[in-house]
């Protein structure tokens, strides 16, 4: 699950989750407990990727579905996610919305929850639209794999069943 911030991302994943019956391995939640166990949220970034792709390795090599969810920006985790494609079929589910509405629901989860120590959510807010915002300029995952692109500005288009299908269909036709 790629998309920028306030894309709906980790909402999706939550529910694709739910309806295949598979974990969702969610970075800001690792992130998240990370700081609360007492790791600085500044800096917590690589060891994050790191505990990310080390828990996806394991469930992926025991042969467990998993949605996977973080902002994926290409030259950040595309090498992360070479690997688990040699043991997986990788699909890469891409949630866009307009930036203005990415922006208010940042806005809004941020004003919501501020206990968020972890999450970027005030820098992305703080940084001017343009050049080098995730909010406005974000670069989508380019891995050799199916994909499928969500708007997720009302509800999700296609629908959550189409995004089921897509998930569970296998490279083989099944």
């Amino acid at each position: 699950m790629s998309g920028a911030p306030g894309s709906g991302k980790t909402t999706l994943a939550r529910a694709l989750a739910r309806e295949i019956g598979c974990p969702a391995v969610c970075r800001d939640e690792l992130k998240e407990g990370l700081v609360h166990a007492g790791a600085p949220a500044t800096g917590a970034d690589e060891v994050v990727r790191a505990a990310f792709f080390d828990v996806l390795g394991v469930l992926v090599r025991a042969g467990v579905s998993v949605v996977a969810e973080a902002a994926f920006q290409d030259r950040l985790w595309r090498p992360g996610l070479e690997p688990p494609a040699t043991h997986a079929e990788l699909r890469v589910v891409h949630c866009r919305v307009d930036p203005t509405l990415a922006r208010a629901r940042v806005q809004a989860r941020l004003a919501a929850d501020r206990r968020r120590a972890a999450h970027g959510d005030r820098a992305l807010l703080a940084a001017p639209p343009g050049a080098g915002n995730l909010l406005d300029d974000f670069v989508p995952l380019s891995l050799p794999v199916p994909r499928l692109c969500v708007d997720t500005t009302d509800g999700y288009r296609p629908a959550l069943a189409d995004i089921v299908a897509f998930a569970a269909r296998s490279g083989t036709g099944g």
